[in-house]
C-alpha cells in the first residue's frame, strides 16, 4: 500500500548527493575502478589525539547517559576559546553558542525557528541544498540571489527585487563557499550586515570551511565585522577542519535570540551530542594549528595537481583560495549532468554536477579534493585519454 507524501517533499529536489551515491554503486557494482571526486568528505582519519580523547570519555559511565540539549560547558567554552583566538571575537558560552549534531542539523532546523508560513529567505544559487530544504518544511518561499563569475560569486544586494526583499526574513552567506570555492572580504561582511540592519533581516553565515585555505589566506568571521551579533547567526563544523563528517559535531553561534531560538526548536526535536564526543571536540579545538597546517599543505598539493592538470586539457581553471573543491566552467555543448555522467561513463570519474547546486551552477562541474594526489593525476590522464 502507497502513501501520498506532503506537499512540502514534494517541493523538494532530489537531493544531489543521494543520486550521485545511486550512480556510484552502479559502477562499482560492475566492477569498475572509480575515482571519486565528488561528495566532499575527506579521505584522511580523525587525528588520533582526538580518537584518544574519545577513547578515554567512552570509557567513563558518566558520558553513556543522555547529553543535555544545550551541550557540555566545557565544549562550549572550547568553542569560545577557539573563535577568540582564531577572530578576536567574545562569545558567551552560557547564551551564545550552541552545539549541534552537525552544522547541517542546525542550518536545516533555523527556518523553524524565525520563518512563518510565506516569508522569503533569500538564498545564494548555486549553494548547499539543505538552506533550501530548511525553507520549505518551515513553511517558507525562496527567492534566490545569484552567484556569477562576474562578481566573484558574491550575491549583488542591489539586485535583489524588492518584493522579494520586503517578504524575507532571513538570508543565507556561505564564504569561503561551497560549491564555487569563492571567498570574501571583512568589507563585504561589513556590507551584508549593513543591508540587514536596513531590511530586518537576519543573517545565517554558514564558515564550515573557514580553515580549509591556502596561500596564506585566512578567511573574516562575520562577527569582526561591527554590529554583527545584532543580526548574525553562524554556523561552524568540525567535519572538514579535523576529517570528523562521521562524528557529527557543530554548532551555531552569534546573537543570543537567534541561538536560544535555534535551541528551542532543538530541544523539541532533537538530543544532545554523545557527551564523549563533545569531550573529543573540546580537545581537537584545544590543540594547537599544526594539524591544520599540514592538511591544508596537502589539500594544495591537490588543488594544484587538479588545476594544472585541467589546464593542460585547455580547461580555465582559477585556483580557489579555500575549500577543497574545484569548481569547473565545462566545455559548451553539454548540461553539467550530461557531462557528468560522460566522466563516469566513460572516465569512471565522479565529479558533480553545478546545476545540483542551483540553476545559476549550470555550466559547471564541482570536483572535490578528497583522493590522494596520485588518484587526481590518474584522473586527469583518463580525461586525456576518453574525453
Amino acid at each position: 500500500m502507497e502513501f501520498a507524501v506532503s506537499k512540502r517533499l514534494q517541493e523538494l529536489p532530489p537531493y544531489l548527493f543521494v543520486e550521485i551515491d545511486k550512480a556510484k554503486r552502479k559502477a562499482r557494482e560492475e566492477g569498475r575502478d572509480i575515482i571519486d571526486l565528488g561528495i566532499g568528505d575527506p579521505d584522511q582519519p580523525t587525528p588520533q589525539f582526538v580518537i584518544d580523547a574519545l577513547s578515554k570519555a567512552a570509557n567513563d559511565p558518566a558520558h553513556h547517559r543522555y547529553a543535555l540539549d544545550q551541550g557540555m560547558l566545557s565544549l562550549r567554552q572550547a568553542i569560545a576559546r577557539w573563535y577568540h583566538r582564531r577572530f578576536s571575537v567574545i562569545l558567551d558560552p552560557d547564551a551564545e553558542i550552541l552545539p549541534l549534531i552537525g552544522s547541517k542539523e542546525g542550518i536545516a532546523h533555523f527556518p523553524l525557528a524565525f520563518i512563518n508560513p510565506g516569508d522569503c529567505s533569500l538564498i545564494p544559487d548555486p549553494c548547499y541544498p539543505p538552506y533550501k530544504g530548511g525553507t520549505i518544511f518551515a513553511g517558507g518561499k525562496i527567492a534566490l540571489m545569484p552567484l556569477l563569475a562576474k562578481n566573484d560569486f558574491l550575491p549583488d544586494f542591489s539586485k535583489i527585487p524588492s518584493a522579494k526583499l520586503k517578504k524575507s526574513r532571513v538570508m543565507y552567506l556561505n564564504y569561503p563557499n561551497n560549491p564555487t570555492g569563492a571567498v570574501c572580504s571583512l568589507d563585504f561582511y561589513q556590507n551584508a550586515v549593513e543591508f540587514a540592519r536596513g531590511n530586518n533581516l537576519i543573517i545565517i553565515s554558514d564558515l564550515a570551511y573557514s580553515e580549509m585555505t591556502f596561500d596564506g589566506f585566512r578567511p573574516p568571521s562575520i562577527f569582526e565585522a561591527e554590529g554583527a551579533k545584532d543580526v548574525a547567526v553562524e554556523f561552524h563544523s568540525l567535519s572538514k577542519t579535523y576529517n570528523m563528517t562521521g562524528w557529527r559535531v557543530g554548532w551555531a553561534c552569534g546573537n543570543r535570540s537567534l541561538v536560544q531560538g535555534l535551541a528551542k526548536v532543538k530541544s523539541n526535536l532533537d538530543s544532545g551530542i554523545f557527551s564523549a564526543i563533545q569531550v573529543a571536540a573540546a580537545a581537537a579545538l584545544d590543540a594547537n594549528d599544526d594539524f591544520v597546517r599540514s592538511l591544508c599543505a596537502m589539500y594544495q598539493q591537490r588543488r594544484d595537481a587538479l588545476a594544472d592538470g585541467l589546464g593542460s586539457l585547455g580547461w580555465k581553471v582559477k585556483k580557489p583560495k579555500a575549500t577543497f573543491y574545484l569548481w569547473v566552467k565545462i566545455p559548451r555543448g553539454k548540461t553539467s549532468i550530461e557531462y557528468a555522467a560522460m566522466l563516469l561513463e566513460k572516465a569512471d570519474v565522479v565529479a558533480t554536477p553545478g546545476v545540483g547546486f542551483g540553476s545559476n551552477g549550470e555550466g559547471y562541474i564541482r570536483f572535490a579534493l578528497t583522493q590522494k594526489e596520485e588518484r587526481i593525476r590518474e584522473a586527469v590522464d583518463r580525461m586525456k585519454k576518453t574525453l
